[in-house]
């Protein structure tokens, strides 16, 4: 008899980080009413979240996609879920 291993990653139950580039990114950011560009420095655009005062640096470079941990950094300093941001991209 073997021990058997729950798996909560199952599709469905938590939704997957989406491929998306910085500048789709800030477009979707742009059209919701408590974000606002605060300044451009370069190719980093720093948002505000005048909802909750905090702010985050979005990296538009050409069209590339953002790499996951940049993904989950800014989600972070929005205190945002995945949830949050299909919706928000949608």
């Amino acid at each position: 008899m073997g021990f058997r291993f729950l798996n909560i990653f199952h599709e469905g139950l938590m939704p997957k980080l989406p491929v998306i580039s910085g500048k789709k990114l800030l477009k979707c950011f742009l059209r919701h009413e408590n974000y606002r560009l605060v300044h451009q420095h370069g190719s980093h655009v720093i948002l505000l979240d005048e909802k909750i005062n905090k702010k985050s640096t979005i990296p538009v470079h050409q069209n590339k996609d953002l790499p996951k941990g940049t993904l989950k950094s800014i989600l972070g300093d929005f205190d945002l879920s995945v949830e949050d941001l299909l919706k928000i991209i949608e």
